[in-house]
């Protein structure tokens, strides 16, 4: 079976379902990711990138990304590009590091092979803004509603 190429440093990342052969220099980030609570899969909607360089083939499940040696950010974006996820991860020349997203119903998170949570930053999950939304949206609205009548009695 012949194995995809390591892109040059320039050209989009991909991910692959297998491991990939690594170059001189290269090591590989071995990237997990769940579903979350979501109706439709996080990983399905978010965009996977890894130095601000966008990452193919990423979906939910375990995955195997090529990258040169040293520091990596490594980030899931919204739609919009708005980070949800960040972390920074170091790989060293011929070996793998194993970094776990986690979409969760309150706060996102990620974790290292060893179980450690790396999380630089975690946004709170869509669950979590729906709910403040709601509770600002409630307390304006029922505010609104009980100063009319005492608007409309003063005069």
């Amino acid at each position: 079976m012949a194995y995809p190429s390591v892109p040059p440093p320039g050209m989009a990342l991909a991910a692959y379902p297998h491991p990939v052969p690594l170059p001189a220099g290269w090591g590989a980030l071995i990237l997990s990711a769940n579903r979350g609570p979501y109706i439709v899969p996080a990983p399905s909607t978010c965009k996977l990138k890894i130095d601000g360089r966008e990452v193919s083939g990423m979906a939910e499940g375990t995955f195997h990304v090529a990258v040169p040696a040293g520091e990596h950010e490594v980030k899931y974006t919204d739609l919009f590009g708005i980070p949800m996820i960040t972390t920074r991860v170091m790989v060293h020349p011929g070996t793998a590091q194993q970094v776990s997203f986690r979409f969760g119903g309150w706060r996102n998170r990620v974790y290292d092979g060893q179980g450690t949570d790396i999380t630089k930053f975690g946004m709170w999950s869509n669950y979590s803004i729906m709910l403040i939304t709601l509770g600002v949206v409630g307390v304006v609205c029922c505010g609104g509603l009980v100063l009319i009548p005492m608007l409309t009695s003063g005069s």
